[in-house]
């Protein structure tokens, strides 16, 4: 998709150093951006570091950004990037701190709970709502990522094949593979509720 030509202006005015057109940028896509990151990480104060991260480097690297997508579609790119980013991290060091307090050290493995808050869960949703995500997080990275980008964040197919750098039929297979397993998942969450009542 390519940029309209309000776009173009932003980024030729974005690349020299116009503040005014990034805070533009940012007033127009931070929403997007933070959901989108809080839907695949699931904590709010991580999701918003990122968050101004994602920003910092569409600020630092406006200048090779070859204006081949749309603002929105870049800035998803990078979002999600810097999300499996920070989870690939995050689970490494996890495992480093259960290694190490298997041996002594007083590093506790941290769990941190699902149960947060989404800004577009309403509040009746709530508990089913953290229960879909605590389903979301056990998908493989690129389904996460489809599912999220085309069930949260209402991205097209072929919007979701830009982000992701992936063929419209990868992105159809990802889709399909997510809601198969998310069925799955949550089929086993629900029986076990019913038995344990």
């Amino acid at each position: 998709m390519a940029l309209t030509m309000n776009e173009v202006e932003l980024l030729a005015q974005l690349r020299v150093g116009d503040e005014s057109a990034f805070k533009v940028i940012v007033e127009t896509h931070q929403k997007r951006v933070y959901n989108t990151l809080l839907a695949i990480i699931q904590h709010p104060e991580e999701a918003e570091d990122l968050a101004q991260e994602v920003f910092i480097e569409v600020y630092q690297s406006v200048t090779s950004f070859r204006g081949d997508a749309k603002i929105a579609t870049w800035l998803y790119r990078i979002a999600t990037t810097k999300a499996l980013e920070h989870l690939r991290k995050k689970k490494a060091s996890k495992r480093f701190a259960f290694i190490t307090s298997l041996f002594g050290a007083e590093n506790e493995v941290v769990h941190h709970s699902v149960t947060f808050d989404h800004p577009g869960v309403e509040l009746e949703n709530k508990e089913r709502a953290a229960v879909l995500f605590k389903a979301i997080n056990t998908l493989p990275e690129n389904q996460k990522v489809a599912f999220t980008l085309h069930h949260l964040e209402a991205l097209p197919y072929v919007e979701i094949a830009e982000v992701m750098q992936l063929s419209l039929s990868s992105v159809e297979s990802l889709l399909f593979r997510a809601k198969t397993n998310l069925r799955k998942n949550l089929k086993t969450y629900y029986e076990q509720m019913l038995q344990g009542n």
